[in-house]
């Protein structure tokens, strides 16, 4: 039987988002917006400049980017094919002190299920998993927000034994 304390304690999936950074190359993100399309299904959003940066060419408002968000369990499915193309090796360095997973997948064809399409070449893009508790809406409701008190935070051991158990993920260890 599970008392309350250990039902609070349970860990799941919050969401998860693809991202794919082009620059101010226009064209190159045409290929993001198609290639996450093709990957999920759903159309992206592009994400554009808030600052201007004259050295780098980039003015408020220019877009330059393009990511998707997923939830439940289009999140979960996705995951699954993600950690496939990563052949579930993941580094430690790839999770954050507050229960967040994030990776890149160099080649897109690397995921299953997803064909090679020409027109937009090899491409990559940046997986990031954001993990949560019961509890968790306090810091993100609207009236009496409160924050996480820090013995119900994520820890990165915790995270890291949570995609153990539920991935297969393996932690490479560092040679160094």
């Amino acid at each position: 039987m599970m008392t309350q304390e250990q039902a609070m304690k349970q860990i799941r999936i919050d969401k998860l988002t693809l991202n794919i950074g082009a620059g101010k190359e226009q064209s190159v993100l045409e290929k993001g917006v198609v290639l996450l399309k093709q990957i999920t299904g759903i159309d992206p959003v592009k994400t554009v400049t808030q600052k201007r940066i004259p050295s780098w060419g980039l003015r408020p408002g220019l877009p330059i980017g393009c990511k998707i968000t997923l939830r439940r369990d289009d999140a979960e499915k996705l995951l699954k094919r993600l950690l496939a193309a990563k052949a579930s090796l993941l580094s430690k360095d790839n999770f954050d002190d507050e229960g967040n997973v994030s990776f890149g997948i160099k080649e897109y064809i690397d995921i299953p299920d997803a064909k090679y399409d020409p027109k937009i070449g090899i491409m990559g893009l940046q997986a990031s998993l954001t993990l949560t508790r019961p509890g968790f809406r306090i810091k993100k409701r609207k009236i009496m927000k409160r924050v996480i008190p820090k013995n119900h935070r994520i820890s990165q051991r915790e995270s890291i034994d949570y995609m153990k158990s539920n991935y297969g993920v393996k932690i490479k260890e560092e040679q160094e």
